[in-house]
């Protein structure tokens, strides 16, 4: 895949819903291949001398539900893995539901914390899987306080796509505030967003997961003969 490859937030809609309607490929398969590369990358931030947790903020869309798979497949690895929810579980939908339900049933550590939780945790590395390429309005609180305390922990940063706050197409943060990541593992393409060089500030080292999409997609997508 052309790494300069860039997609807008319409590009990336675009993908999911062809992906399944034209090329037959379950969401759940989508999800699962996301989860698994940044499994990858999460496994390369972390050394061997690093004892601890991994935090997985996970909020309440699809990238909340890469997050609940990332944790999952972490946790096999034997990494000591807490999730930390930032919506209500219960508006999961589709395959975010179904990672929902399964990382209930294998009793992974799972909270709603407050504020003052989130800021006393020590993580090894911390997973941000609270917004993804569809936010288009500034986060409401108390995301602010969130993001500030992410930083204030000072532990490494894999963002999800897109370090929540961080808008797809300018690569400007939505609002006040924004995920300020170490690496983001991005899937399909980057984001036509990440071409800004004020995005460098909150995406670190960038990374492109293969999640299954055809390349013929992405690149019909994008503009870009196959």
């Amino acid at each position: 895949m052309d790494k300069m490859i860039r997609l807008t937030r319409q590009q990336v809609r675009e993908i999911d819903r062809l992906a399944v309607e034209r090329y037959h490929i379950p969401g759940e398969v989508l999800m699962e291949n996301a989860a698994i590369a940044a499994a990858n990358i999460a496994t390369g931030m972390i050394s061997s001398k690093d004892r601890g947790e991994i935090l997985v903020l996970c909020g309440g869309g699809n990238n909340g539900g890469d997050g609940l798979a990332i944790a999952r497949h972490l946790h096999n690895r034997q990494f000591a893995v807490k999730i930390f929810l930032t919506a209500d579980p219960e508006k999961y939908i589709n395959e975010a539901k179904t990672n929902w339900q399964i990382v209930q049933a294998m009793g992974l550590p799972i909270s709603r914390p407050q504020l003052e939780a989130i800021a006393r945790e020590r993580p090894i590395l911390i997973v941000d899987a609270i917004f993804g390429t569809g936010l288009t309005q500034p986060p409401r609180d108390p995301f602010a306080q969130i993001a500030a305390a992410v930083q204030k922990i000072g532990a490494p940063v894999l963002a999800i796509d897109i370090p929540s706050g961080l808008d797809c197409d300018t690569g400007f943060p939505l609002g006040s505030a924004c995920i300020k990541a170490t690496r983001t593992i991005t899937f399909a393409a980057e984001k036509a967003g990440f071409a800004n060089p004020k995005s460098r500030e909150y995406l670190g080292e960038v990374s492109v997961g293969d999640i299954g999409c055809p390349r013929e997609l992405v690149m019909e997508a994008a503009g870009f003969p196959a």
